[in-house]
């Protein structure tokens, strides 16, 4: 089970359907045009068509089994206490002194450039269940970050 915000489902959603009614008909219409210039052999644009139709194929399967599984938060339900899955987690890199400010995504939500990170990242799961107040230590590539959690809200 994969649970998300009501924003990111509608996103997924509507990939999903760009996907299935813009460029899936596209791909179909490039084969199409490529199987009628002949020898299917050595045709170049048929054989790129065809892959880029399996590529498609595959996301829209993919984003279909999210979906599926996917399951959407109340976060009228949810606290603010302790960190957790839509949190939104102000922080202070105690070495450098950086404050910085995440929220706490499902990984199919998770974007850097929008301030998100996964759950399932190294800094979301030393997050998870702790209260303003808290230093975290945590494991990243670069060696070990103490972050100093100044607040959570929703």
């Amino acid at each position: 089970m994969e649970y998300m915000s009501q924003e990111g489902y509608d996103k997924l959603v509507e990939e999903l359907h760009q996907l299935e009614s813009v460029e899936l008909p596209k791909v179909r219409e490039a084969i199409a045009e490529a199987r009628d210039k002949g020898d299917l052999s050595e045709n170049f644009e048929y054989h790129a068509a065809k892959r880029e139709q399996a590529r498609l194929l595959g996301r829209i399967r993919f984003k279909q089994k999210v979906l599926e599984f996917a399951r959407v938060i109340d976060t009228s339900r949810l606290g603010s206490d302790t960190v957790g899955l839509l949190s939104k987690v102000e922080m202070t890199n105690i070495n450098s002194n950086a404050r910085m400010t995440y929220t706490i995504a499902s990984p199919h939500e998770a974007n850097l450039r929008e301030g998100k990170i996964s759950i399932q990242s190294p800094i979301g799961q030393a997050l998870l269940g702790k209260k303003a107040g808290d230093i975290v230590e945590v494991r990243v590539p670069a060696g070990i970050l103490k972050l100093r959690i100044e607040s959570i809200t929703l």
